[in-house]
């Protein structure tokens, strides 16, 4: 179980950012669309995606996170759902988004390469799958360490003092723990893992699961992938 004081770090932490715009401009090319927002955690981009006139479902396999997104104000727009792709109607929507590198929770290829095949069930002929993960030639994770990584984050009951720390690189997944110093001075902790795939790997992995790509960014402005961008591969796939 997932300690609440997480999701509530996890919200200062990660507040709207260029993604999101990304994001929300990208759904709004398909107005009224049904949109799956898989791994959608506290929600803030599925709140906005209802607001924007969408018909929106969120997907989120961690109860707290669902907890927090069904508490945001205008969350009574929204479907939650707890669970995964494989839990999706088939044909039931026209968008589907998998945001802040949640494709690289899903580590393992065979699971990776089933939830594929789950969006693609889920999405109508022609609906489009987009989705960002971080290109492993800009390594990232070099970075992960106490000094480059070190922040402050704002808090009502004072300053949190906050790092990454590096614990691990083996065969395309790295892994790493964040570690957050309350104001009460009790030290948090919450380890994670990422699969870095490359761009041919994710070519292939949505080829075989039915997906057309029509483009691949290196940045949220659209930048070509490897070019001084924002070390992304963000992807817009459409269902073949």
């Amino acid at each position: 179980m997932i300690d609440p004081r997480l999701i509530a770090l996890y919200d200062v932490e990660n507040p709207w950012g260029r993604d999101d715009d990304f994001f929300l401009r990208l759904a709004g090319q398909t107005p009224a669309a049904r949109v799956l927002d898989l791994g959608c955690g506290t929600g803030r981009l599925t709140v906005a995606l209802a607001a924007a006139g969408h018909r929106v479902t969120g997907v989120e396999p961690q109860r707290a996170a669902l907890d927090a997104a069904r508490a945001r104000p205008g969350a009574d727009r929204v479907t939650w759902l707890e669970g995964t792709a494989a839990d999706l109607p088939t044909g039931g929507y026209d968008l589907a988004l998998a945001t802040s590198h949640v494709a690289q929770e899903i580590r393992d290829d065979a699971d990776w390469a089933r939830t594929l095949t789950d969006l693609r069930r889920a999405l109508v002929d022609g609906g489009r799958f987009v989705f960002d993960s971080r290109d492993p030639a800009a390594r990232r994770w070099e970075r992960w360490n106490p000094v480059d990584s070190r922040r402050r984050l704002a808090l009502p009951a004072g300053p949190v003092d906050a790092w990454t720390e590096l614990t691990g690189v083996r065969e395309a997944v790295v892994a790493f723990r964040h570690h957050y110093v309350l104001p009460d001075g009790a030290e948090l902790t919450s380890p994670g893992a990422l699969r870095f795939r490359t761009e041919a790997e994710l070519r292939a992995a949505l080829a075989d699961a039915g997906f057309t790509v029509e483009r691949i960014c290196g940045g949220w402005a659209g930048e070509p992938v490897g070019t001084g961008g924002d070390g992304e591969l963000i992807v817009v796939a459409r269902a073949a």
